[in-house]
């Protein structure tokens, strides 16, 4: 038996090969269904272990840490001999499961030389929320692109790689060639998600709105809620709809399926898209109550009561400053870990300085995170937050010409109408 890449997989069951088959495509399209197909793969055969580890790593990616573990301890009780491919990609995800990201992205290295068609240990890797993107590394961007690209003769046109790759591609600016990659994605399975996602950073990137906004609207209709990706989807259908002037829109995506009321989604996507579309809106000049920041803290302090992940330590410190939780505030500040630490109590003082209306030192603090902010990890897009807060102080301080500057020099592409109040 082998998978869909070739790659020999140790069960006897050809419903079972077909069932984990599918579940994987189904999780690496973040498609729905995927617990389904996993769970029939392991009642066909039981002493399966891979159905359980890619359950693992799917459990882990949507914030069901228990369930996680349960299927990883499965994975290893399982009595078959197993391919020395097998052994250890149930290892790496245990490294990833246990929050052992640097164990866990040395480890993938070796893998990927050896078997570089392991799609699950190259899906843990390549991304801006993957062990490349929260490795706090300088040019991790480059870093990603460089990876797919060693990777990319081994995986030719593969649906998935091809939208990895292009997304690779649209964070270093190389948009033809993306478009190329994303094209390519989409074209061999139009209804996977990350690809359709991938296409709407593309158009975000270039510019184009209203492209984008009626492309993701259109493909969003037919996406099921309990798609991993649905909820950030729906920000960027938010954030197109803010920046066409439509903030009735906005707000009917965000309560729908953004807020947490309304959402489904990886716990890590509803916190930091939440906190993002509210304060992309503030920065336009949206009125943006008292309250919905209180979500965001509820939301952040029970999802991520300590500081651990960089990425997401930013955003809770942005909601604690806007809703004046300056105790919750100061435990990021001081307690902020990683590589990617520094980053994040820049932000979080910069945070803390916007919602006390004091500028000058919110600008300097800016300035410190302004020079790598790629280090913390996510999109160019979700880190136009950064960006545009920055350009906001400016304007704030009355530095108009140098706020212009600074938007032509970061982002001279993007589409600014509605971005921030005053350009």
């Amino acid at each position: 038996m082998k998978d869909r890449y070739e790659n020999p997989v140790s069960t006897d069951s050809q419903a079972a090969r077909d069932a984990y088959v599918s579940g994987l495509d189904l999780f690496l399209g973040a498609g729905t269904g995927v617990e389904a197909a996993l769970t029939l793969a392991n009642r066909e055969d039981p002493d399966f272990a891979l159905p359980y580890a890619v359950l693992a790593r799917y459990r882990q990616l949507i914030g069901n840490v228990e369930g996680a573990r349960a299927a990883l301890d499965a994975a290893q009780k399982c009595g078959r001999p197993l391919t020395d491919r097998e052994q250890r990609q149930i290892h790496i995800v245990g490294l990833l499961v246990a929050g052992r990201s640097t164990a866990a992205y040395d480890a993938a290295r070796e893998q990927l030389r050896d078997y570089p068609r392991d799609v699950l240990v190259a899906q843990a890797c390549l991304g801006v929320l993957s062990l490349i993107g929260f490795s706090g590394q300088p040019g991790r961007e480059a870093d990603n692109l460089a990876m797919a690209e060693i990777l990319a003769p081994h995986y030719g046109d593969d649906w998935w790689f091809q939208g990895l790759l292009g997304f690779a591609q649209v964070e270093v600016g190389q948009f033809d060639r993306a478009e190329i990659s994303i094209d390519k994605s989409l074209t061999a399975n139009p209804r996977n998600a990350h690809g359709a996602h991938f296409r709407s950073h593309l158009y975000y990137e270039t510019g184009q709105t209203d492209a984008g906004y009626v492309f993701i609207t259109d493909w969003q209709s037919s996406y099921e809620k309990e798609g991993q990706m649905h909820c950030h989807i729906a920000w960027h259908i938010a954030l197109w709809a803010l920046a066409r002037g439509d903030t009735d829109e906005m707000w009917r995506v965000v309560d729908r399926d953004i807020d947490p009321s309304g959402a489904w989604g990886p716990p890590l996507n509803v916190m930091v898209d939440l906190a993002a579309v509210l304060y992309r809106a503030e920065l336009s000049g949206v009125e943006v109550p008292k309250r919905r920041w209180q979500v965001v803290c509820d939301y952040a302090a029970a999802k991520f009561p300590q500081p651990r992940l960089g990425f997401a330590d930013a955003h809770a410190a942005l909601a604690y400053a806007m809703a004046g939780r300056s105790e919750a505030l100061e435990r990021i500040i001081i307690g902020a870990k990683g590589p990617a630490a520094d980053i994040v109590r820049y932000l979080a003082e910069a945070f803390r300085a916007i919602a006390d209306q004091n500028w000058s030192t919110a600008n300097d603090y800016l300035t410190k995170a302004m020079w790598d902010h790629a280090r913390l990890g996510g999109s160019r897009a979700q880190r136009d937050l950064i960006e545009y807060a920055s350009i906001g102080v400016l304007l704030r301080l009355g530095r108009h010409d140098e706020a212009r500057r600074q938007l032509a020099m970061h982002r001279p592409q993007a589409a600014i109408g509605n971005a921030v109040l005053g350009l």
